[in-house]
């Protein structure tokens, strides 16, 4: 239990709102719950969310202690009343998410609170399964990440085993992850890779492609199969055999192909004429198929999930559409 007196500059204020400033990683739901169970008292007793506080009131907060820490990305889950996380699979280890378009995965200094990872975080806190404030906790972690305005399945780790066996899965490619992407016009032949060298510039926050090896560049392999062309449109299936930054968006671009709604690589004047205005990208499928021993990840060895739920496969390919059932 927290008291405060008020004094004359706060004097005059609604308790609610006075509550939001003094205590901002308190979720404005869950302040308004406290007022109405009485964990939140003036003058020894309950009181309305919209009294009008008055100098010499005295508050008592009866709200954990972690709420009156100061803001900061490691405890920006506090501020999540309810969680909004797509759960595609979960277990004691892992989490495997569908990430929506337009949400980030880590806080940065432009979003802290609506990240995925944050989400996560209050997620499972909210669910007694984890909390920075245990001794020796550990923090929930992504094994992989997606850029903003790319959707997908991401991988979420629970507990430290199983983040250092999935990355290692990761990195010897012990799983499949498939990509979605609509691109302009259509891939000749229809199914093939794409082979090249990526380099990376980090001032424009975006790389570019090369046919032949530069100093610096990172070899870059997309096997692709085109499952459907509509409208001058192309609905294109990709397996990255390597994860460079921006590899599919770049590639294609790099062939005459770019992914449509694409505002980095992509064409202005296409984006508009279909009006798309983020890369029609997606991580649809993912697939376990471990070589080597997964440990306490064991049990997801040879199992698959799929997101079907993708609004570019309806909006441009209602034909295949119809025929991509959850079955296939």
């Amino acid at each position: 239990m927290k008291e405060f007196t008020i004094g004359k500059n706060d004097a005059g204020q609604r308790l609610d709102r006075w509550l939001a400033k003094t205590v901002p990683l308190l979720p404005a739901p869950l302040a308004q719950k406290y007022i109405r169970l009485k964990r939140v008292k003036r003058n020894g007793k309950g009181s309305k969310r919209d009294v009008r506080l008055e100098v010499g009131d005295v508050l008592q907060l009866y709200i954990n202690d972690e709420f009156f820490q100061t803001p900061n990305r490691e405890n920006a889950f506090l501020s999540v009343f309810k969680p909004q996380l797509d759960i595609v699979y979960e277990d004691e280890h892992i989490l495997l998410l569908n990430k929506r378009p337009g949400m980030v995965v880590h806080p940065d200094d432009q979003e802290r609170v609506n990240t995925l990872l944050t989400h996560i975080q209050a997620y499972l806190y909210q669910k007694k399964e984890w909390s920075p404030y245990w001794e020796n906790s550990f923090a929930p972690a992504l094994c992989n990440r997606i850029d903003r305005n790319t959707g997908g399945i991401v991988i979420a780790a629970k507990t430290a085993e199983a983040l250092r066996i999935m990355n290692q899965k990761i990195k010897d490619r012990e799983l499949t992850k498939l990509y979605l992407c609509v691109i302009r016009g259509e891939m000749r032949p229809r199914k093939g890779e794409l082979k090249g060298f990526i380099l990376k510039d980090e001032n424009k926050a975006q790389v570019k492609v090369y046919d032949h090896p530069v100093p610096g560049g990172k070899t870059a392999l997309t096997l692709y199969n085109t499952l459907a062309t509509e409208g001058g449109l192309s609905l294109v299936e990709c397996d990255l055999i390597t994860g460079r930054t921006h590899q599919i968006r770049a590639q294609f671009a790099a062939a005459g192909h770019p992914l449509l709604g694409d505002g980095k690589y992509g064409r202005e004047r296409d984006n508009r004429q279909f009006g798309r205005s983020y890369q029609a990208l997606y991580s649809y499928k993912l697939r376990f198929e471990f070589t080597t021993d997964g440990g306490c990840l064991s049990h997801l060895n040879g199992m698959e999930w799929t997101v079907r739920d993708i609004d570019f496969v309806p909006q441009y390919f209602p034909q295949f559409s119809t025929q991509w059932s959850p079955q296939d």
